[in-house]
């Protein structure tokens, strides 16, 4: 299988009073294949929504390199920005704030094929039913507006214009959090079976680890703007590695009583991520924390398809 999105060394930092720099993501890499999915986790904050935003050029990166289906596409010029357009998409979080309450249905999913241009308006509508039956959105929604449907069915209205140009790649945004838990459900059987049906690949960002481990592939997990690890889905959940990534894991929610189960407590404040000192950003948090954290820490490999970015672990 084939790179998709290739990701190295990737930054975005925010200018603050007094010329300070906000690391949002600082320094990112990592590799999806084609049509399958990385999950992005971590606390609010950390960064995930603005690394999708960067990859689809929505945020401009600080630095770094960006590589889609082996095209270098980190400084687009108008040509290569309609190619990351047509190409890459994104499903928003909010299922309302994101469509324009004036817009009807049809008139929302055709946008981007309007904007394209090249495609009769017959067409157009044409190809609009069809994306409203394959997102299960029934044709006697085409001019109804968002105020007028549920969060699950403004939510399909997001993924039919995700679909709309054919794209290859789609990050989404915390498709689900806003729904409820039997609408999510559905959505995410939804973006599976798009998967399988159009070898789509994604980025999946959330905060809710069981919902990750249900669609992803490999999960990388950041904890203000950095890689703390990067492993297959099953492998992490099995065998987490850094400290952060267990006490993520600690905190699900057991439905069994009779199990015993035990929460690994995050401790002390959070370290800003305005002009960051070069060591362990959780070490604040960390309860194995030790004078070796202060220094600055890199991913390393500590099985082949494993890698985690903790003195302790490597050693």
């Amino acid at each position: 299988m084939s790179d998709i999105l290739e990701v190295q060394e990737l930054k975005k930092y925010f200018r603050v009073d007094g010329g300070s720099q906000l690391h949002a993501v600082d320094g990112v890499s990592f590799k999806i294949e084609k049509g399958q999915t990385l999950g992005v986790v971590g606390e609010s904050g950390c960064g995930k929504s603005t690394l999708g935003r960067v990859i689809l050029h929505l945020i401009e990166p600080s630095g770094g390199q960006i590589f889609f289906e082996g095209k270098d596409i980190s400084n687009p010029n108008r040509s290569m920005i309609n190619y990351v357009r047509e190409n890459m998409q994104i499903i928003f979080q909010d299922p309302f704030s994101s469509l324009n309450p004036r817009m009807s249905v049809s008139e929302t999913i055709m946008e981007p094929m309007i904007i394209k241009g090249g495609i009769s308006r017959s067409d157009m509508y044409e190809k609009t039913l069809k994306l409203m039956d394959t997102v299960g959105l029934a044709q006697r929604f085409t001019n109804s507006y968002p105020h007028e449907l549920d969060g699950g069915r403004r939510q399909r209205i997001g993924i039919a214009r995700s679909l709309a140009l054919d794209p290859k790649f789609i990050v989404c945004d915390e498709p689900v959090s806003a729904l409820d838990v039997s609408i999510q459900a559905q959505i995410l059987n939804l973006l599976l079976d798009l998967q399988e049906e159009r070898n789509l690949s994604y980025i999946f960002i959330t905060h809710d680890l069981s919902v990750v481990k249900y669609i992803s592939n490999n999960i990388l997990v950041m904890y203000l703007g950095q890689m703390v690890e990067l492993a297959p889905s099953d492998e992490l959940f099995e065998n987490p590695a850094h400290p952060y990534t267990e006490a993520l894991l600690s905190a699900i929610p057991v439905a069994d009583i009779h199990v015993k189960h035990e929460r690994l407590q995050m401790k002390g404040e959070l370290t800003s991520p305005i002009d960051p000192k070069p060591g362990c950003r959780f070490m604040a948090r960390c309860p194995y924390a030790a004078e070796k954290c202060a220094e600055p820490q890199t991913l390393q490999n500590i099985s082949p398809d494993h890698q985690v970015s903790c003195w302790m672990k490597q050693s």
